[in-house]
């Protein structure tokens, strides 16, 4: 299959946004995260804060968010591989345009990273020849994919903690969590892969009375969606090797996404080791699933929780300005790229 004939999905992506941004959820959560910003920066110091950006030295900032755009175009790239596997060919010019303007709606929804892959499918599913399915398949399998090495690096940086000394009370809170995800998400796919009939018939009792009063939606399309979802899985499966292959690209997006924090470190001169970096990004972006765009407020809060807390050498001030950089780079640097694709898939259509 190619990508010629596709071009649906600039409107798949406009429905999507005007139906999440309908609610008037977005205007609100960007407001509660722009005040509850503001109380950590004024509880942290707004001079001291100030005073650390003053002084910051800009060109490791840029370095940052040039980061975090590889980081996001490796994780397309895997997303590539896994498509591939599955007999779509789309170029990859094209799929990092619809892969940042995916992850501009979700960033800009809340919890939008919590249930965003229907929503990415659907736009993939439009814009290329792919069937609901097989896009669904392969964005479960890339951010499945994506979620060893975020447990691997997490696991990293809290063993060198460990062994160093032992971990401040403050920061085990999220540590646990970790811990939580890293036995849960696993068990959790092996439970869905390992009973699916048991998830199909679930499926098939939630959906049942919605069937029986509308003529749009009927068990046996339900029933079959689901079978050529799991065969789509199976296929992805059977190839191991691609799997691995796109595994080095989930990896290498996960530095790049992560060594951003390092380097607003670098940038205000400040002792952030890269092994606490590893550790500190995975256990901040569990504050990504408050209920604000693209988890603001709530990751800025735990990284300077964790940051005081790791690092005693650095003040609250300093760990606050070097939260605001890093989220510069990996949230509003990306979703001014991801907005442009966004408008360019639209247009495309």
């Amino acid at each position: 299959m190619t990508d010629e004939s596709a071009s649906d999905g600039g409107k798949a992506l406009s429905a999507g946004l005007t139906e999440r941004f309908g609610t008037g959820k977005l205007l609100l959560g960007f407001v509660v995260a722009g005040i509850l910003i503001y109380l950590l920066v004024m509880v942290a110091g707004w001079r001291r804060v100030l005073n650390a950006l003053e002084g910051a030295d800009y060109t490791w900032v840029w370095v940052a968010c040039a980061s975090t755009v590889v980081g996001l175009a490796a994780w397309g790239k895997a997303w590539q591989i896994v498509l591939a596997v599955l007999d779509i060919e789309v170029r990859f010019k094209r799929l990092v345009v619809t892969y940042f303007a995916a992850t501009f709606a979700n960033y800009v929804t809340p919890l939008g990273q919590a249930g965003g892959e229907p929503f990415i499918a659907y736009i993939l599913s439009r814009d290329t020849e792919a069937s609901y399915e097989d896009s669904l398949a392969s964005v479960v399998t890339a951010d499945l994919l994506n979620l060893l090495p975020f447990f691997n690096f997490a696991a990293l940086g809290l063993s060198y903690l460990l062994l160093r000394a032992s971990l401040p009370d403050n920061a085990k809170t999220l540590a646990q969590g970790l811990a939580a995800l890293a036995f849960g998400v696993p068990a959790i796919a092996y439970a869905g892969w390992r009973y699916r009939q048991r998830v199909e018939d679930l499926m098939l009792t939630l959906v049942r009375p919605l069937a029986n009063r509308t003529n749009r939606i009927t068990l046996d399309g339900v029933r079959a969606r689901i079978e050529r979802f799991y065969h789509s899985l199976e296929r992805i499966a059977d190839e191991p090797r691609e799997l691995l292959f796109a595994l080095v690209f989930s990896y290498t997006g996960w530095i790049f996404f992560a060594l951003p924090l390092y380097f607003a470190g670098r940038a205000l001169g400040l002792p952030l080791e890269l092994v606490l970096v590893l550790f500190i990004v995975p256990a901040s972006t569990l504050a990504g699933l408050t209920p604000t765009p693209g988890g603001l407020a709530g990751v800025e809060a735990a990284l300077v929780v964790l940051i005081v807390a790791l690092v005693p050498a650095i003040a609250p001030g300093s760990a606050v300005a070097a939260a605001l950089i890093y989220r510069f780079a990996s949230y509003w640097f990306v979703l001014g790229v991801s907005g442009l694709a966004a408008l360019f898939v639209i247009m495309r259509s």
